[in-house]
């Protein structure tokens, strides 16, 4: 964003102070922070035409309430629109209200509020500048254009460049470009922005992302120039665990349109044409997503991005085609480097390697300080999360190479880092080194969607905070443009389970809203046009192997469950309204499978209870709960889903009411004896017959009691895979078993939570012996020390033992309802909700002094429950304090022998 404008606009309104004069003196208690716009972090080149606009008050006023709001938003000339005051207490994705924007329109917005009972309104807030990005496809006459790439170089990394004479002097520049590729573009030899891996993954043939750059600063009058540095990426480079590459296409592009406003108020605007000149000779010679990035400092092209560069020998490029009507303004943060991390120890292998530990498992890649070496020294640098007997652990990456090869060019003092990669690492091995390798010259670069923090744990078991971490290092390595399954091996794919299950610890941590209306913006437009209704089991979609197009239950879901969570947690019925098609396809096709009589008839394979404990390495899919019984309970919990979204939306949802309750009738009649005892005694099948409310109140009582029977008879360790294990410990605080569900989170025995955390994890394991206890890695084939889906149960950490949770949608009003259980004295959660900074703290002194600390955000109310049983307690916006006396915390009484490790072969 310009702050220049910014800067503009407040001068004019200073100015203008005469026609403010009259106004009332504002409130002094309370200000109100700058306007949020949709769901982005930045408003600069947006897709919308008219944005909702959100803020929030600050203020220490108890029980503050909004009784009405004023909205002004003023164009860079003429006069400002204003709402007037409306008398109302919204204040969450309020509608725009002002005429609608047009391409490159920039307008200012600042908001005050009245407070419920008083006269005189607040302050107004600070401006935010709103910007829309190309809103038509008319609006570009900019061509792809493509580097003739040579046939004997796999991975090559081509450089464009042209030059441009603007006439008149600079007003404003902005920079629209996207790519088939991943492009980093540079005016005049400074890179334009920081955003990495542009323009990202989307589906490429119906939504490609386009990105747009203030660049006013990079420009001048007279001559300049452009280049983009342009690699294959997620478009041309390798995709998935089958070798395949070029799946989109087998040539990269870049477009590119510069638009320079003059002070007179004409435009130059300067496209990618068939004039641009383009090589593959520069430093970078190879980059690959998987396989990471090689550079040769002797083939360096100095001032390439620069005027007067002499470009004779490079040629021509190739003109391609690019639909327009596909680009799309993106509607979450980009890729950025977030935050950098020291060496921790540099080590010798006993086979005598140099290995170096950066302390915590991240994606990104190494910053590096190179050494004054020979021209032609080679340094090789390899990528691992983990070390097995010593040794760099790398049979985990599978096909992934995660190598980078630097050539030294004679020259000293040379910062580097690739930019066409990331690699999911702890542990690097440097071989090549001149000299002595110091912990100064490596740092490491953690990449992932820029998402604003939202969330935070803490409690007094040292394991389970650990844990708490790891699980938001997972998401952080994970959610990169896409929400992937792991960031380390050749795979990386949007698999829908996995953020199925982890959508409500997701949306807790960050704010995950406008990075995932994108990819739910892709998994519709595949699932409808693509795959008739049936959602793909990762998304973006490419064909690897034949998997059967069936609808698959728990990962198919994800259009129904996580279009419902980030309603439930930011208050977005509009992305409802978004997905509302997606969702009510995925149903029909799910019933669809199931047959007249919900029984799936056709058999076949199903990912169902996935990686459950009892699952050998070799079968992953091998669960102790049937996948015909998980998809029965998930039909019946997704069709409720989908009638109370279409009570939000006003629709008529009683068809989906209806087939919810055939779903939950057959499932009773299938597989639950008339007492609640399940047909398959696992603790998958009882969660969800218990948290999918699939049961009568008559059997509910008794197969809550038999889950912990359950729990209690596989020696309070994990018995259960993605679909089962995040529903576990609700179904057992629920079930009145509280107790139970501690004895399982705080288990330090493999398989368990904490049995990765006591194994020095930083991040959460796809198998839960990822590791095995003497440090050899899991036999299986597929085993990453990086995959979020298990990490879930920080949702219950933050509702049940923290305490935290919305009681209505965007946290309009707070349920404070912590559950202490025995091994813990005290725990603590933060969440930004869109009203303001929600806060709980408890503790508990002598076994049963319970004290409760509580912050409610200013315009909403909370609903404090205690955990002495008493009544709920109704509080308004500030800060409350709690005591009670409570039953001390106890343990389940064990059985003196109550595991038979048989029981889990």
């Amino acid at each position: 964003m310009s702050g220049q404008v910014r800067e503009q606009r407040s001068e004019e309104r200073a100015r203008s102070g005469a026609d403010r004069g009259s106004e009332p003196e504002a409130s002094s208690d309370l200000t109100v922070l700058p306007v949020t716009v949709e769901h982005h972090r930045e408003p600069f080149g947006i897709g919308e035409t008219t944005p909702r606009l959100s803020w929030a008050p600050r203020t220490d006023l108890p029980g503050w309430r909004q009784s009405g709001y004023e909205v002004e938003i003023e164009p860079e000339a003429g006069e400002a629109w204003s709402s007037g005051r409306i008398e109302s207490a919204e204040s969450v994705l309020v509608p725009w209200g002002a005429p609608p924007l047009v391409s490159r329109e920039h307008r200012s917005v600042r908001v005050r509020v009245w407070t419920e009972g008083a006269a005189e309104p607040s302050a107004w807030s600070e401006d935010v500048v709103v910007e829309a990005g190309l809103l038509e496809p008319a609006d570009w006459t900019a061509e792809l254009v493509r580097p003739v790439l040579p046939a004997d170089v796999d991975e090559p990394v081509a450089l464009l460049r042209h030059e441009f004479v603007l006439g008149k002097p600079v007003a404003r520049a902005r920079l629209y470009a996207t790519a088939h590729g991943v492009y980093e573009a540079e005016l005049n030899g400074s890179v334009v922005d920081d955003q990495v891996l542009a323009p990202g993954w989307t589906s490429y043939s119906h939504r490609l992302r386009y990105q747009s750059y203030d660049v006013t600063a990079l420009v001048r009058e007279g001559a300049n120039a452009i280049g983009v540095q342009l690699a294959d990426g997620w478009y041309r480079g390798y995709l998935g665990f089958t070798g395949k590459r070029s799946i989109y296409g087998d040539r990269t592009g870049v477009l590119v349109q510069l638009e320079v406003e003059h002070p007179d108020g004409s435009r130059t605007v300067v496209v990618s044409d068939d004039a641009w000149r383009a090589t593959t000779s520069g430093p970078l010679t190879r980059a690959g997503l998987y396989n990471g990035e090689t550079v040769d400092f002797r083939r360096e092209l100095p001032g390439w991005s620069e005027v007067s560069y002499d470009d004779a020998g490079w040629g021509p490029v190739d003109v391609g085609e690019l639909d327009v009507a596909t680009l799309v303004a993106p509607t979450g943060p980009p890729v950025r480097r977030t935050q950098t991390l020291p060496v921790q120890a540099i080590t010798t292998s006993p086979s005598g390697r140099t290995l170096v530990d950066f302390g915590q498992n991240l994606v990104g890649r190494i910053r590096f300080t190179l050494p004054d070496g020979p021209a032609g020294t080679e340094i090789t640098v390899r990528h691992a999360e983990v070390l097995e007997h010593g040794e760099l652990g790398t049979r985990p990456l599978r096909a992934a190479d995660a190598t980078d090869v630097i050539t030294l060019d004679g020259g000293a003092g040379r910062v580097w880092e690739p930019r066409f990669t990331f690699h999911g690492f702890r542990y690097a091995e440097v071989s090549g080194w001149p000299g002595e390798l110091t912990a100064d010259a490596l740092e490491a670069v953690v990449l992932h969607t820029d998402l604003r923090r939202t969330g935070t744990f803490t409690c007094s078991d040292p394991d389970v905070t650990r844990l708490h971490e790891n699980v938001v290092w997972g998401m952080r390595g994970n959610f990169l443009d896409i929400p992937t399954d792991c960031p380390q091996r050749d795979e990386r794919l949007g698999w829908t389970g996995d953020l199925q299950v982890f959508a409500p610890t997701a949306s807790f941590l960050y704010d995950t809203a406008g990075m995932l209306r994108s990819w739910l913006a892709d998994l519709a437009v595949e699932q409808l046009e693509d795959h008739g209704g049936v959602v793909p089991m990762y998304v973006p979609f490419v064909e690897l192997l034949p998997f059967p197009q069936q609808p698959e239950t728990g990962w198919g879901d994800a259009a129904v469950v996580v279009p419902w969570v980030l309603y439930q947690r930011s208050g977005d019925a509009g992305l409802l309204a978004d997905q509302w098609e997606s969702m009510v396809a995925w149903i029909d096709a799910f019933a669809g499978r199931a047959g007249e009589h919900l029984d799936f008839p056709g058999g076949g394979f199903s990912f169902g209870d996935w990686l459950d404990t009892a699952a050998p390495p070799d079968n992953p899919a091998g669960a102790r709960t049937p996948w015909q019984c998980v998809a029965t309970a998930y039909l019946a919990r997704s069709a409720r889903t989908v009638a109370q979204a279409a009570e939000v939306l006003g629709r008529d949802g009683s068809r989906y009411a209806e087939l919810a309750e055939r779903a939950a009738a057959r499932f009773r009649a299938e597989y639950v004896s008339p007492n609640g005892r399940v047909a398959f005694p696992s603790q998958t099948a009882y969660a969800l017959a218990l948290e999918f409310d699939l049961l009568t109140p008559e059997q509910r009582e008794h197969a809550g009691r038999l889950l912990a029977d359950q729990v209690l008879k596989d020696g309070f360790h994990i018995a259960s895979g993605f679909l089962g294990t995040p529903l576990v410990t609700d179904a057992l605080t629920n079930a009145g078993e509280l107790a139970t569900a501690y004895e399982l989170l705080l288990q330090r025995e493999n398989p368990s939570w904490l049995y990765p955390v006591t194994m020095g994890a930083t991040t959460i394991w796809e198998r839960w012996d990822s590791m095995l206890p003497d440090g050899t890695i899991n036999p299986g084939d597929m085993t990453s020390f990086n995959h979020y889906a298990f990490g879930a149960v920080a949702d219950w950490l933050h509702r049940t033992v923290a305490g935290l949770a919305p009681a209505a949608p965007g946290y309009r009003r707070l349920r404070v309802a912590p559950r202490p259980g025995p091994g813990l004295t005290s725990a603590a959660a933060t969440h930004e909700t869109p009203y303001g900074t929600a806060q709980v703290s408890w503790t508990l002194t002598a076994g049963t002094q319970f004290a409760l600390e509580v912050t409610v955000p200013p315009n909403t109310t909370g609903e404090v429950v205690l955990p002495d049983g008493g009544a709920p307690v109704e509080v308004g916006a500030g800060r409350h304090s709690f005591t009670a006396t409570i039953a001390e915390p106890r343990p389940v009484e064990k059985p003196a022998l109550f595991f038979n490790p048989d029981d889990h072969q």
